[in-house]
């Protein structure tokens, strides 16, 4: 793959439901359109990560991503051992909330044309006190759309056990349809454009006070979730041609391209729909099909109808997509002996993780209980915290570890891009309004992961308890 497929390949991947759902949470964060200030800071930062992706996937390109370079940092018989155990252990808990996040939005957008599936039949919020952690809450709903949420889980995994290429060639397809509804949101847009609708701050939209800083910090959260995927290049490095200038390239462009995309649609969108309109749908976790509600205002029925039958349809081939790559996550770090045994096991006639498969499938059906802002809020704290902060700080460990490591490609201005994301993660986790809730959860998964790896690894006389001597990375043959 050249520099042009994988640039599409990063482009795919971000560019599935996140920019179409999640405009009303993104405003409702800020309370106006000054919630584009998150997009272009959260592109920012998006950049100063791309740059840590660039500089591990240019110099060790191998299939895995983040699991073998957190293995191979921290010393793959040693300490990487538990940390990339506990990168897989989060993923079974962050890749099912993508997916739900997915299945969610379909739903959302599948409500333009029955209304009734929004309808209300239960919500509750749980809580329980944990002395060392705090109060942990979880709020969950039960709707009609709940349930075809959950269904497209189960299809998808019914899907999954079957032959993929046809639907493997229909996700290409729809990504087409992705870009031509993006580039008609657009026109119509810029066609219909009213600059005082569009930029309608309300009073001291812009004042530096504690509610606008958490106020961004909710607002980056959310472009956080809709930027990822510019790293996606890199879980497929050893299949790159010229890894060490077409990662970096790809990367770098992908976030300047998606930014660009998200910013211009988003602002004409405000510009025929009042934003007020958008954050009263998105507080009540109904009418989320804001695209939907643009096109109707400008061309009708059906328009609306037509834009909405995309969105459904991309966000199956998202869900299908993200369930299919996701469920060889696990399998393969239990074939590598640092998983769970019964996620090596694949089906006896078609050959693919089954069990893996259906355990992320099922879990994610599980989620599809959350409203969309839990989902996306616990999603992005969980990853931030057990990946990409440990990431970040492991670039510059290994410059210090391994500084005569053959770098293709080093990051700019070194430290400052590493630092900075660290600084920008961290600011998303603690500026935000109920930052803690999500938190918490993130330091149960952690400590939960710790128990259960010192567990195995106590059985299995690995480290810290035994185990062979750290091996060096020019010695690490096997791919991840």
């Amino acid at each position: 793959m050249g520099l042009g497929g994988a640039t599409a390949l990063n482009m795919i991947d971000m560019i599935g439901v996140g920019p179409f759902i999640t405009m009303p949470l993104i405003l409702g964060a800020m309370g106006g359109p000054q919630a584009m200030l998150g997009w272009i800071v959260g592109a920012v930062f998006a950049v100063c990560d791309g740059l840590v992706w660039a500089e591990l996937g240019a110099a060790m390109p191998r299939s895995g991503g983040s699991y073998y370079y957190l293995r191979e940092i921290y010393g793959p018989q040693t300490l990487g051992r538990l940390v990339s155990f506990l990168f897989i252990w989060q993923l079974s808990f962050s890749a099912p909330l993508s997916i739900a996040t997915g299945c969610i939005g379909l739903a959302g957008y599948a409500a333009y044309y029955w209304p009734s599936l929004e309808t209300i039949y239960a919500s509750h919020t749980s809580a329980l006190h944990i002395p060392w952690a705090g109060t942990l809450q979880v709020s969950w709903i039960v709707t009609p759309a709940t349930a075809l949420a959950i269904g497209v889980c189960l299809l998808v995994i019914f899907l999954l056990y079957r032959q993929i290429e046809v639907l493997s060639r229909l996700t290409k397809a729809l990504w087409i349809c992705v870009m031509a509804t993006i580039g008609w949101i657009i026109f119509a847009g810029l066609t219909h454009f009213n600059a005082a609708r569009a930029f309608d701050f309300p009073p001291g939209a812009f004042s530096l006070s504690r509610g606008f800083f958490l106020g961004l910090g909710g607002a980056m959260l959310i472009s956080t979730y809709d930027y990822w995927g510019y790293y996606n290049v890199c879980f497929l490095g050893d299949e790159i041609k010229d890894p060490g200038r077409n990662i970096p390239r790809a990367l770098l462009l992908s976030i300047a391209l998606v930014a660009c995309i998200y910013l211009v649609m988003n602002i004409c969108i405000l510009a025929v729909v009042p934003w007020r309109e958008i954050v009263q749908n998105g507080q009540n976790n109904s009418a989320l099909y804001v695209v939907s509600i643009f096109m109707q205002r400008i061309y009708g029925v059906w328009a609306a109808k037509v834009v909405t039958g995309f969105h459904v349809l991309t966000a199956f081939a998202s869900v299908f997509s993200l369930m299919l790559g996701y469920s060889r996550v696990p399998y393969a770090a239990a074939r590598d002996g640092n998983y769970f045994k019964a996620f090596a096991k694949v089906h006896p006639v078609y050959r693919f993780p089954n069990v893996s498969l259906v355990a992320l499938g099922v879990v994610a059906a599980a989620f599809c209980f959350l409203r969309l802002k839990d989902a996306i809020a616990a999603l992005v704290v969980i990853r931030i915290i057990l990946q990409f902060i440990v990431q970040a700080v492991g670039v510059i460990v290994l410059r210090v570890r391994r500084p005569d490591l053959p770098r293709p490609f080093r990051m700019w201005l070194y430290p400052l891009p590493a630092g900075l994301a660290i600084a920008g993660f961290t600011f998303i986790l603690f500026n935000r309004a109920n930052a803690m809730k999500e938190v918490r959860y993130a330091a149960v998964i952690l400590l939960v992961g710790m128990l259960i790896y010192s567990i195995r690894a106590w059985k299995t006389d690995q480290w810290p308890f035994g185990g062979q001597k750290s091996a060096s990375l020019t010695n690490a043959k096997q791919p991840s």
